[in-house]
């Protein structure tokens, strides 16, 4: 059985709450963005670099991310999270519903189901296995964030295989390419 089968679809979602903020152990500590704060510019910056650009297409100006970010933590969507280790971001994610993003035009999103962008910001932090050890625990503190969630998704541009290889090290399973409006994706699932 695929993690896809068994999918009963729905266009009710007014009673699923907007992404839950992780609540992460081990080092880790999660937090929503908050763009009154340096948060914008540290945000802006890692949108900004190459290795993160290329993949994201999100090199915007930094107007364009405070009114982004403004709109994410406004609502339902998606929430702008910093995760940190030692006290200092490295990672910035998007936790979002699956069924009220594009991604739900390719795939059987269910009500609960959540998504995860991932960046790590600077480049001198890429390769270190951050990515591989924070994702089990992200994935965790979501599911116990939400017990009606069942999946937590990924969908990297299939040219990202560093990506790839991380969020398959980290517990996620590919199952198959999609296609969205910026990117040929590789639909990447773990299951509670």
């Amino acid at each position: 059985m695929s993690h896809l089968d068994a999918y009963r679809p729905t266009d009710d979602l007014s009673g699923v709450p907007g992404p839950p903020l992780p609540v992460l152990t081990g080092g880790w500590h999660a937090r929503a963005v908050d763009p009154d704060t340096s948060d914008l510019d540290l945000v802006h910056r890692w949108m900004q670099a190459p290795h993160v650009a290329a993949f994201w297409h999100q090199a915007w100006p930094r107007a364009r991310w405070e009114q982004e970010l403004r709109a994410q933590l406004a609502g339902t969507h998606s929430l702008p999270v910093l995760v940190s280790r030692g006290g200092d971001p490295v990672i910035y994610l998007e936790v979002y519903r699956a069924a009220r993003d594009v991604v739900a035009g390719v795939y059987p999103a269910r009500p609960h189901d959540l998504g995860l962008h991932v960046a790590v910001g600077e480049l001198a932090m890429t390769g270190q296995g951050l990515v591989r050890e924070v994702l089990p625990e992200v994935a965790r503190a979501l599911f116990d964030a939400d017990p009606r969630c069942t999946r937590v998704l990924l969908e990297p541009d299939v040219r990202n295989r560093r990506a790839i290889a991380s969020f398959t090290a980290a517990g996620f399973a590919p199952v198959g390419e999609v296609l969205l409006p910026d990117k040929v994706a590789v639909l990447m699932v773990r299951t509670r």
